[in-house]
């Protein structure tokens, strides 16, 4: 029977708590370096040489993921267990990219065929925009796309967008330009709007619940600026489409040219793999490009099944994570040598803290050891003249997780000094890696380096869409481990709604004095 217990009550807990992490001074070198790799999918491998575990401790994550029965969680998961306890739902994101454990039945509806027909009704809508049959209401060709979102309808498909973008243009297979519209702060929206040409531009709404009030407001604003624009013939309902629930006022608007249905069985989050992800992306880069991404997220979904921690990599960099955790290591930096993954960390950083940002088990009680660490990140080189420096020497020891690729997204490079450009970027990695593991002695007490700053990384050839789909769902994966560990719900975030509350009171005029006090500072 599979037992839900909190961390601190699993019997490898104490030992885990009192192993000391190692010392890469003694521990690293050539041999652990090269027998610390472990497939990710997509053609990613996970390497976890400077994580601070031992070959003791490594043994006993093994133990912690055993007593805490993960693998069991995860299997329940995919196969349609309410896993979300908080809102009694199921989790099921994972399908939305291939079955891992059979068919999933809810509402009397096939789930895996539902999203599969998304899928196909996004593929065909897509061939259509791209071949002339869907063209905007003058009859011009759609050439952008902008999605209206917010949160998990903005971070996710926006990194994903931006990780293919510059190697589809390179290569000639960039279908349509795309941007973003996410914050209500007017400024966002003013600068994407900037100059389009709406006779040629689709518009995406995305609100499962077809309610979002940042959301609408944006669909109003650029509504407005539509109109202002006062184009004979321009008909905005043949320029917007929705992504939406099936139930949801947006689901048969006729102020939308279709829309494309999700559920609740998938968090915003986690949404990049559905529609919220998939219109965008299919509009962008074409259909196989999006399957292509949902493969390689399988194919990490797959790996992930394995119970044996030297050959599941998102497990194996979980348990480390929580073993960082117990030993007092409060935030973790995710470190893209990649231009190309340059809001990846920003999703990444949703993720992780809105899942398990969190003081409360599964069952509403309070737990006893620390969660979700703190994340943040920059793409490499760029963060080494930034807040590297803190990185290295500063009080705190911050975990470190690199990413890296053999050849850049576009091919193009040349030779400077002897080197390419992407040789040079792949060196400062190399070294920055060793550099925190090892640190320097130096009489100057500035000059010296202590070393034994941790880190891991995940590496491959190229970021193409299958890589980038799998580096997602290990990412993913790796969260919702954690959680099993913690025995936390990582698939709610009520820590999000209290703001929304207020805010409807601050705009209603409903005010407590502190709000009114503060909105009198913003607003006279």
């Amino acid at each position: 029977m599979t037992e839900f217990k909190n961390l601190d009550k699993a019997p490898s807990y104490a030992a885990l708590k009192a192993a000391a992490p190692a010392d890469l001074h003694k521990e690293l070198n050539a041999e652990r370096i090269l027998r610390s790799n472990i497939p990710v999918g997509g053609g990613l491998t996970f390497n976890y040489a400077c994580r601070p575990v031992t070959d003791a401790s490594f043994s006993l994550l093994q133990k912690l993921a055993d007593e805490q029965q993960v693998i069991d969680k995860y299997k329940m998961l995919l196969s349609g267990e309410v896993m979300n306890t908080g809102e009694k739902r199921l989790v099921m994101h994972q399908l939305t990219r291939g079955e891992c454990a059979g068919s999933v039945t809810a509402d009397g509806h096939d789930l895996g065929a539902f999203y599969r027909e998304q899928q196909q009704r996004i593929a065909a809508f897509a061939e259509k925009v791209h071949n002339g049959t869907v063209t905007g209401s003058t009859g011009k060709r759609f050439r952008k796309v902008i999605q209206i979102g917010i949160g998990g309808s903005d971070l996710g498909p926006r990194a994903l967008y931006l990780a293919l973008k510059d190697g589809a243009a390179a290569a000639g297979t960039l279908k349509m330009e795309a941007d973003f519209i996410s914050n209500v702060d007017p400024d966002d929206a003013n600068g994407v709007l900037n100059g389009v040409d709406y006779e040629t531009t689709l518009f995406i709404l995305v609100s499962k619940s077809g309610t979002t009030q940042e959301t609408l407001t944006n669909q109003a604003f650029v509504l407005k600026k539509m109109a202002d624009a006062a184009i004979p013939g321009l008909t905005p309902s043949r320029h917007m489409v929705a992504v939406t629930s099936a139930t949801s006022p947006l689901a048969k608007s006729d102020d939308c040219l279709d829309a494309f249905y999700i559920d609740d069985y998938i968090g915003g989050r986690y949404s990049s793999t559905s529609a919220v992800g998939g219109v965008v992306l299919s509009l962008a880069f074409g259909p196989q490009v999006f399957a292509d991404i949902l493969a390689g997220a399988h194919e990490a979904d797959l790996n992930a099944l394995n119970p044996d921690i030297t050959a599941n990599a998102a497990l194996t960099d979980a348990l480390i994570g929580v073993y960082e955790r117990m030993h007092g290591f409060g935030a973790t930096a995710v470190l893209p040598y990649s231009q190309a993954l340059i809001r990846f960390p920003a999703h990444l950083q949703q993720l992780d803290m809105e899942s398990n940002g969190k003081s409360v088990n599964r069952f509403g009680e309070p737990v006893d050891y620390p969660t979700g660490p703190i994340i943040f990140g920059e793409p490499g080189t760029n963060g080494q003249h930034s807040f590297y420096q803190l990185l290295h020497q500063g009080t705190d020891t911050i975990p470190l997780q690199f990413i890296g690729f053999t050849a850049n997204r576009t091919g193009n490079d040349l030779s400077i000094d002897g080197s390419t450009s992407q040789r040079k970027l792949n060196a400062n990695l190399t070294a920055q890696m060793v550099a925190f593991a090892l640190g320097k002695e130096d009489d100057n007490p500035n000059k010296r380096f202590a070393g034994n700053r941790y880190s891991s990384l995940i590496y491959g050839k190229q970021l193409t869409a299958r890589a980038l789909g799998a580096l997602l769902a290990h990412f993913e994966n790796k969260v919702m481990f954690q959680g099993f560990l913690w025995n936390l719900n990582s698939f709610d975030q009520e820590g999000v709604q209290l703001g929304k509350v207020l805010t409807k009171k601050v705009l209603s005029g409903d005010m407590s004095p502190e709000l009114k006090a503060f909105d009198s500072l913003l607003n006279g």
